[in-house]
């Protein structure tokens, strides 16, 4: 269970996990220092850490800067301040004192939480710093949450708000490494989570989104080590925001050699105004210390999200037909009926109908906003296309892009005022849409309102919630120039979405913003599963699979088997290959399947039934990435917890210089166990595949391809796996 100690006398916290602990020490000044992230300490030996020399002061470079867990500007400090107000007389200085800390659950499984108070010793403002640890999680979610506590008699200054200037909500304290590379995904429209490992500048490193969301360009996350960790081996720190608007991380390595990572939402310039009995929380920074390398990070990762983040951790994914990249615009009752045909005699088990099918939509400029079936193309509305679906066997999804509207549509027409934008400035269209201002709370229940409405007079299963545009010209902002809109858009979001899954706790939706751009923590929290990105190339898609599998786990990651030529790319490659890849996260397809041929459907039919073979263990298993995707053969490999069974997908781009049969060593095996390939019924010993590897037999030609299950069997030859097999809801 997690464990939260204090240490009266040193003024130290310990917070530990199964394997690690965080230490505070509130030093004589007052000032909270992060003192150790690492391996699990018990108190003395926590204690122990006060023996070490101080840090040397030299010249004008303040000891404390960079060290600080609860880093507030102020004084001669100079490094990042994770903290910054500003108060009505102008002054921005924090000079903040320890007024009280409580320890709170921990007992019989529960969670355990710190909560260490502050206050200014002048002005109105109180600051709390909360740590929360979760039962078999080495992960440490915090909070800060900030109030005015004015107006204080005798001093009306003290009746004016606070100007928040920034408040992250954690900053996290590396201890001294002998260098520092900083992991993270960058990327663009259709090249999401592109994973690049750097060393770490000296100064601020500044990972960002002003959009609005999360962003495609970027992903709120970090990690860091020491410049030497590897897939297998090796410690790394590793930093979340779980938030889906606009955020900051700042990476901060100064010359004494320290590091940090602040996390937080307002990016720069933004400023939120507190006033006399506000508060203000921030949403959560997830911190993680884990040994073993960046594999057993993203294990760790994984594990957290699955038994922490998501709603519906123990369902399995439903393999899903998606019609857009069959139909586009040209939707109708007829031409879905009969891809949900073929689709069900393929062997899906959800069919997603995409965008067209309401208002004046049979393009991009119209129709956004008015979420009604087109009377042209559903004369009896969705009834006849749902009862079908379902007739079929399989659940039905339905495309929606609520937080946006087109100028040329009957809401925009009514409410031209609901979007973002500003006095006297055009208003930016891009997509031919605008953003509706969901900082308005009228605009926020308009949209919890027709979503409840279209759920509960149709019987939908699934929701493919997109939002393809960034913010422009967002505003009005509030009185005296407060910018909390940035934060209250996304907040009555969550709040629409939680409302949602409360009244209709049989549906689940799929995040989609233009592909992976709002890809995190936060709408993990409040949906199913993510679409990774427009680009369904499977050879690109390798390379966005393993950026997105660093943090997230496969069982959330949407991917799609589609035509070839690919639409986007134009690369040719085989239907295994397509399969091969899609099946190492959630497996969908969004091909135009009037267009396959006979022998095409019964392969695909082929594969879909191997997927699901595997498919507890892609979702709900232990994740190797045994080769990555810049290698000629690149291989994923997912494992029962127990280890008895193993399911192998291992991809070659091309066979050179006539290698032979490629071999590849596996992880996470019993040693002692023998494994049978389901396919060709040979035994392999578990030591054998741990210790030499796994002789791949992969076809002949470019883009091959293989998927390999493996299951422990008993002397007799009797399976040995554990796995159970939860039913797809």
């Amino acid at each position: 269970m997690p464990q939260i100690v204090h240490v009266p006398e040193q003024q130290l916290w310990i917070l530990s996990g199964p394997q690690s602990s965080y230490v505070l020490h509130l030093d004589g000044e007052g000032l909270l220092h992060g003192l150790h992230w690492g391996p699990r300490l018990d108190a003395e030996q926590a204690v122990s850490l006060l023996d070490f020399p101080a840090p040397v002061h030299r010249g004008f470079q303040v000891a404390a800067d960079g060290r600080l867990d609860l880093a507030a500007a102020g004084g001669a400090r100079f490094g990042h301040a994770g903290l910054q107000v500003r108060f009505a007389d102008g002054t921005r200085d924090l000079e903040l004192e320890l007024t009280g800390h409580r320890i709170e659950g921990g007992a019989d499984g529960a969670p355990a939480e710190l909560v260490l108070e502050f206050a200014d010793g002048y002005y109105p403002l109180a600051v709390e710093t909360r740590y929360l640890l979760r039962p078999g999680s080495d992960v440490i979610e915090r909070r800060l949450r900030l109030r005015h506590t004015g107006p204080v008699e005798g001093r009306p200054e003290t009746a004016e708000p606070v100007a928040v200037l920034r408040a992250d909500s954690a900053t996290w304290v590396l201890p001294p490494l002998d260098g520092y590379r900083l992991s993270q995904v960058h990327g663009q429209w259709a090249a999401e989570s592109q994973l690049t490992r750097s060393e770490l500048a000296y100064g601020e490193t500044v990972l960002t989104s002003r959009r609005g969301v999360s962003g495609h360009h970027a992903q709120p996350w970090a990690m860091l080590d020491d410049g030497t960790a590897t897939e297998t081996g090796g410690a790394v720190y590793g930093c979340a925001l779980a938030w889906s608007g606009s955020w900051q991380l700042t990476v901060q390595r100064l010359p004494a050699g320290q590091a940090s990572v602040s996390a937080g939402v307002q990016h720069t310039p933004m400023v939120q105004l507190l006033a006399p009995g506000q508060e203000l929380e921030t949403p959560a920074s997830l911190g993680l210390y884990s040994e073993g390398g960046f594999g057993a990070a993203s294990r760790a990762w994984h594990r957290h999200i699955r038994s922490e983040v998501l709603e519906h951790p123990d369902e399995l994914r439903p393999v899903l037909y998606n019609s857009w990249e069959a139909t586009y615009f040209d939707i109708g009752l007829e031409n879905q009926k009969a891809l949900a045909d073929r689709a069900a005699a393929m062997g899906v088990e959800l069919f997603v109908m995409d965008d067209g099918w309401f208002g004046a939509r049979t393009n991009d400029s119209a129709g956004l906003g008015d979420w009604t079936p087109n009377p042209d193309r559903f004369p009896d509305g969705l009834a006849p296309l749902i009862d079908h679906v379902h007739g079929l066997g399989m659940e039905f999804g339905l495309w929606v892009e609520p937080e946006m509207t087109n100028p040329d549509s009957d809401l925009y027409r009514a409410h031209p005022d609901w979007v973002l934008h500003q006095p006297h400035r055009r208003r930016t269209e891009l997509r031919n849409q605008l953003v509706l201002n969901l900082a308005r709370p009228e605009v926020a229940d308009w949209l919890h309102g027709t979503i409840d409405g279209l759920l509960r007079d149709n019987a939908i299963d699934f929701l493919k919630w997109d939002m393809n545009r960034p913010f422009t010209e967002a505003g009005p902002v509030g009185a005296g120039g407060d910018d909390r809109l940035w934060t209250d858009y996304t907040r009555n979001l969550y709040a629409v979405l939680d409302r949602l899954r409360a009244d209709h706790p049989s549906v689940r939706i799929e995040d989609c913003s233009s592909g992976g751009g709002r890809t995190d923590l936060g709408l993990l929290a409040r949906t199913d599963q993510v679409w990774t990105s427009d680009n369904t190339d499977p050879a690109d898609r390798l390379h966005i699979q393993y950026g997105f599998s660093q943090l997230h786990p496969a069982q959330v990651m949407g991917a799609w088997v589609t035509d070839s030529p690919n639409p986007f790319t134009r690369r040719s490659t085989p239907l295994d290959f397509r399969f091969h890849s899609a099946m190492a996260g959630a497996l969908g397809i969004g091909g135009d399947l009037a267009e396959w041929t006979k022998e095409e459907l019964a392969r695909a039919a082929e594969l879909v039934a191997a997927y699901k073979a595997v498919r507890p263990l892609v979702q709900q298993g232990e994740q190797y990435r045994l080769r990555g995707p810049e290698q000629e053969l690149s291989a994923v490999q997912f494992v029962a917890a127990d280890g008895t069974e193993s399911a192998v997908l291992a991809y070659r781009r091309s066979r050179s210089m006539g290698e032979g049969a490629p071999v590849l060593r596996l992880q996470g095996l019993r040693p002692d166990a023998r494994y049978r390939d389901a396919a060709t019924g040979r035994l392999h010993h578990g030591a054998v595949l741990l210790a030499r590897g796994l002789p791949l037999e992969l076809p002949e030609g470019d883009w091959a391809s293989t998927l390999v299950h493996l299951t422990a069997v008993s002397e007799s030859g009797v399976s040995e796996s554990g796995v159970s097999r939860p039913a797809v809801r």
